[in-house]
């Protein structure tokens, strides 16, 4: 079991830096923290994020680290494949690209060619669009999307800043979503209604095959559980469910060990999804990663975005709303809809 406070051991050797944010803040903090890594000036990260034949498999082993500045808009409307959770007003914002963790099916394999991270350091201007849309009307808005913020809290701090910012905007209701292990983060913000920490859960054998570097199923458990006792809203998000052999055995028992592990009946709400990722992002993963039986599953295009077939994934998702339905209230169980509007 590792330390709840301990912190990962980032592997970049080498960290590239825009000129434009050299003397930022968060630039000066994170380059004393790596002294060692070997610095490189750029002008733009584009240069390096975005060149030609990257290897991202080569890339993810071994990161690097680019900082720069977001100089266009940050905040999006949510993707139709994501569940909104019934807010009328959904968006996603983007302060990192790129994750720490190397899920085998991350969409960000198939949306990024480079394997690198891309630190925004300049949240503030994040925060004024933010501001600037909280006047037309509330926002919900998941920060986690391009990345895990609790996963680089220690090297960003943006989890926290971003609790922050959300205390102080009461229209503003923020999710954050994460498959680590870290507690620490519940100790240095004030608990609000309107942060909910998110944890996606799989089963361990699930967790071992494709979510590499990720926490394992009951430390997930029990990371959500000390949010929960410190007075943070909790969802659990048993999306992607992961197609495998003996996939009812191995969820009925993630399911037993997360009802022994944590208070069910205190969570917020729970969502449950089967996988699904679109169209072009499936064909760089299958290109990319050949071995991989969850990228080279025979999916079906349904509109743009491949799928279960409707009869594989209903049976799942039907079978762990099932096993949740003994377990709690049915108006707190959201299903993604695989449906043509998908």
């Amino acid at each position: 079991m590792r330390s709840e406070n301990s912190s990962f051991n980032f592997p970049f050797s080498h960290i590239y830096v825009e000129d434009a944010i050299r003397d930022h803040e968060l630039t000066r903090r994170i380059l004393a923290r790596f002294s060692k890594s070997v610095v490189i000036p750029i002008n733009h990260y584009k240069d390096v994020f975005n060149r030609s034949r990257q290897n991202f498999g080569i890339q993810k082993s071994s990161q690097a680290l680019i900082l720069a500045k977001n100089t266009g808009a940050s905040i999006f409307p949510g993707a139709p494949v994501c569940q909104d959770f019934g807010y009328d007003h959904f968006y996603y914002a983007s302060s990192i690209r790129n994750c720490i963790f190397d899920c085998e099916y991350c969409f960000l394999k198939g949306m990024y060619g480079s394997g690198n991270i891309v630190v925004f350091v300049n949240l503030e201007n994040t925060f004024s669009e933010l501001e600037a849309l909280l006047k037309k009307h509330p926002v919900y808005l998941c920060v986690s999307y391009d990345t895990d913020l609790i996963a680089l809290e220690s090297l960003t701090g943006f989890a926290t800043r971003w609790a922050e910012f959300a205390r102080s905007h009461k229209d503003l209701t923020i999710e954050i979503r994460t498959k680590s292990f870290r507690k620490d983060i519940y100790e240095k913000i004030e608990p609000c209604d309107r942060v909910i920490f998110a944890y996606t859960l799989s089963p361990d054998e699930i967790i071992e095959k494709h979510e590499k570097k990720t926490a394992t199923l009951k430390e997930r458990l029990e990371a959500a559980s000390c949010a929960m006792n410190k007075g943070f809203p909790v969802r659990l998000c048993f999306d992607p469910i992961i197609y495998c052999k003996n996939w009812k055995a191995a969820y009925f028992s993630m399911l037993k060990t997360a009802n022994e592990n944590i208070d069910i009946h205190r969570l917020k709400d729970v969502s449950v999804g089967s996988f699904r990722i679109p169209a072009d992002y499936i064909k760089k993963l299958r290109k990319d990663f050949p071995d991989s039986p969850v990228c080279q599953f025979p999916y079906e295009n349904r509109n743009g975005v491949f799928c279960y077939p409707e009869k594989l994934a209903d049976e799942m998702e039907e079978y762990l709303i099932s096993l949740l339905e003994r377990l709690m209230d049915k108006e707190k169980i959201f299903r993604i809809e695989n449906s043509e509007n998908s």
